[in-house]
């Protein structure tokens, strides 16, 4: 099918600023319609490798290029991207299925990146300190580690990419990135906007495929300094242990099962709210969604009965229609692993109030969807309480106390997101201190991250690097000390110091 805003039915690899043809392909499937967008490639190690010696060789010309200069081309990049919000957010919404409004969210926080990252290009900096010898200055700067390897997922596909590929490249660093088979056509849009923006050739090199082949080769190439993953947990866990056999540095994040936490003199309304955009924006399908509601016992009841009547006037369907709030589910594995949940929660004993069941009737039967889905007496040891279904799907557990609600809240292997919606200030600033996330929400759901701010979680979200902020540039820098004697004599240093 022709496509607006796409202007070719076969994506290629894009390797030392040229497109490369590869033999074998898939369809990317509009998940709302069923319909072929565009084929993509699956690529072979081979194309890692030649997308490797491009990336390596522009490397050295580009570490040499002063990073304001590398900044003025990410100024570029945004303002192309602002320029084509509308069209990139049109086809992120065809290969992913986010409602339109999210999709230009997400666009815009590409946007944003790259006019954040490239205002670092003049404020990478080190650090100056007093030498302990005479006539002798000391400090620290930042230096770009050599050839980035970045795996992005399908669910972000242009935000998650921009928050790895914009510090490395300001830092100087070149870039191979494979993105998600499902959602290609934003890397397709990047590219574009890349070679308009006059980004030398090699700096960004996209290698499409599966992750058993293009990732694996991503992961094992020697001359790949680093990987930045964002995906399953089974996997991060994977690369990390690949990458630390060869001392590769590492920047993995993973899943959550984020708690929206309901105390008992919360504002009731605007709780619902966050949790109804949390839990059921994007169908689920994100790492910050809510997928457990901590409520406490006294105001459980009324909650549950504000959920199930606004969860019905939640609007299913294409998202590209406007008054659609909720689309569909990525592929049919999201739609078994759904379903899979749901029948565990059931015979785990919690009660189904409202969903609970696919879609794939009339006017959805080409589509895949889930109908928004809500438990309620949930223990916090439930499977459903402690594994990410990533989908439509939210259970509430029932406390009696603030200590309690932090007890459950902590209680889950993940440590992304969480939220508390109180009045009382002390509650506020304790769960600041002891909710055991990365993210930290009072009076507002657990989803949208400002991308001066790290974005990343503790325990099995991740390893402690952080996705966007100053912070990100931290895994594509090295530190490195200089020392300048200019004493004319051979000074050694704490010998040297009576």
């Amino acid at each position: 099918m022709a496509v607006e805003g796409l202007k070719v039915d076969q994506l290629q690899n894009f390797i030392n600023g040229e497109f490369v043809d590869v033999k074998e392909s898939t369809a990317v499937i509009n998940p709302a319609t069923g319909e072929t967008v565009v084929n993509v490639p699956l690529s072979s190690k081979d194309s890692v490798d030649a997308a490797v010696a491009s990336a390596k060789t522009a490397q050295k010309e580009w570490a040499l290029v002063p990073a304001p200069q590398r900044a003025e081309v990410l100024y570029e990049v945004g303002r192309l991207m602002k320029e084509k919000k509308e069209e990139i957010s049109r086809l992120l919404t065809m290969e992913n299925g986010k409602v339109l409004e999210e999709a230009r969210g997400e666009v815009q926080e590409g946007i944003d990146m790259a006019f954040y990252m490239a205002g670092e290009g003049r404020r990478l900096f080190g650090h100056t300190t007093p030498a302990e010898l005479q006539n002798k200055f000391a400090m620290s700067q930042r230096a770009p580690v050599g050839v980035v390897g970045i795996i992005t997922p399908w669910n972000f596909p242009i935000a998650i990419a921009t928050w790895k590929s914009f510090p490395a490249i300001v830092a100087g660093n070149t870039v191979v990135w494979k993105p998600a088979t499902e959602t290609p056509i934003m890397a397709q849009k990047m590219v574009e906007i890349f070679e308009e923006a006059g980004l030398p050739k090699g700096v960004i090199n996209v290698v499409y495929g599966s992750g058993s082949q293009v990732g694996d080769a991503m992961v094992h190439h020697p001359d790949i300094q680093v990987i930045s993953f964002t995906g399953s947990n089974d996997v991060g866990r994977s690369i990390a242990s690949d990458c630390g056999k060869q001392l590769k540095k590492v920047s993995l994040e993973m899943g959550g099962k984020n708690a929206v936490i309901v105390m008992d003199d919360a504002d009731i309304e605007l709780a619902v709210e966050g949790i109804l955009w949390s839990a059921f924006g994007t169908s689920g399908q994100r790492c910050t969604a809510c997928s457990r509601v901590i409520v406490h016992e006294d105001v459980k009841e009324e909650l549950e009965k504000r959920l199930v009547e606004q969860m019905k006037h939640l609007t299913i369907g294409n998202g590209l229609e406007d008054s659609v709030k909720v689309g569909p589910i990525i592929n049919d594995a999201g739609m078994e692993k759904i379903e899979k949940y749901v029948q565990i929660g059931k015979d785990e004993g919690a009660t189904l109030l409202a969903g609970g069941s696919p879609m794939n009737e009339g006017e959805y039967a080409e589509g895949k969807y889930f109908e928004p889905t809500l438990f309620t007496d949930a223990t916090a040891d439930m499977r459903i309480s402690q594994e990410e279904i990533f989908g439509p799907v939210v259970s509430l557990i029932s406390v009696g106390s603030f200590e309690e609600a932090i007890e459950v809240n902590n209680s889950v292997t993940f440590g992304l997101s969480s939220s508390i919606f109180t009045k009382d200030v002390n509650q506020v600033f304790a769960a600041q201190r002891d909710l055991d996330t990365g993210i930290v929400y009072v009076n507002a759901g657990t989803t949208g991250a400002e991308i001066h701010l790290p974005f990343g979680g503790t325990k099995g979200t991740g390893n402690g690097h952080r996705d966007s902020g100053v912070q990100a540039l931290d895994v594509f820098t090295e530190w490195k000390a200089v020392y300048v004697d200019y004493s004319g004599k051979l000074q050694r240093a704490q010998i040297d110091v009576d």
